[in-house]
């Protein structure tokens, strides 16, 4: 009786080491041409084309911001502590910039990609991405971003901004980018 115990509990054991491996979620990154950024150099979320910050047609130079864009509107990427997915208060006027510039043109979208830095393993750093990705989904949301305007994915730390085994490249790649999309 004993002996059948305890084959019956070493082959539960081994069902349950050998069951099925989770399934991971994995999104493609975006192909060329899909990202439509904001445009030129403007004051609360307005554009002086009468278009909406990310509309294509006033789009110009690298990330369709202009060669002058400046403000909160013209960064796109925050950053995050090591191991943490709270927004650190530096950041929230861009948060906040970008909530408006969403909220007052309801036909933009937005795709808030996570990133971490090499430490850790593959499953949690995807974990880890997918956090930051919706804490800042969830402050946009705070400040009345729809829901549908918001997608969220987690890169987890295969897209480094920063190759390096240091401190400075680790910090430039915990992030989450905004990118506006079609």
């Amino acid at each position: 009786m004993k002996r059948m115990l305890s084959i019956a509990l070493l082959l539960a054991g081994a069902a349950l080491l050998s069951g099925c491996p989770k399934k991971h979620n994995v999104i493609e990154p975006p192909a060329a041409g899909t990202q439509v950024p904001g445009a030129g150099n403007t004051q609360e979320g307005a554009s002086t084309s009468g278009r909406p910050l990310g509309d294509a047609a006033g789009t110009e130079g690298m990330n369709g911001m202009g060669a002058n864009a400046t403000g909160p509107l013209a960064r796109k990427v925050i950053y995050f502590d090591f191991d943490k997915s709270e927004i650190k208060p530096e950041f929230a006027d861009v948060v906040s910039a970008h909530a408006r510039n969403l909220s007052s043109h309801p036909n933009l979208k937005m795709k808030l990609e996570g990133n971490t830095d090499e430490r850790g393993t593959r499953e949690y750093n995807i974990g880890l991405g997918e956090r930051r990705a919706q804490a800042v989904r969830r402050a946009l949301m705070l400040q009345g971003v729809a829901e549908s305007q918001l997608t969220t994915v987690s890169f987890g730390a295969e897209r480094p901004a920063v190759e390096g085994d240091d401190e400075a490249a680790w910090a430039q790649n915990r992030r989450v980018e905004l990118v506006y999309v079609q």
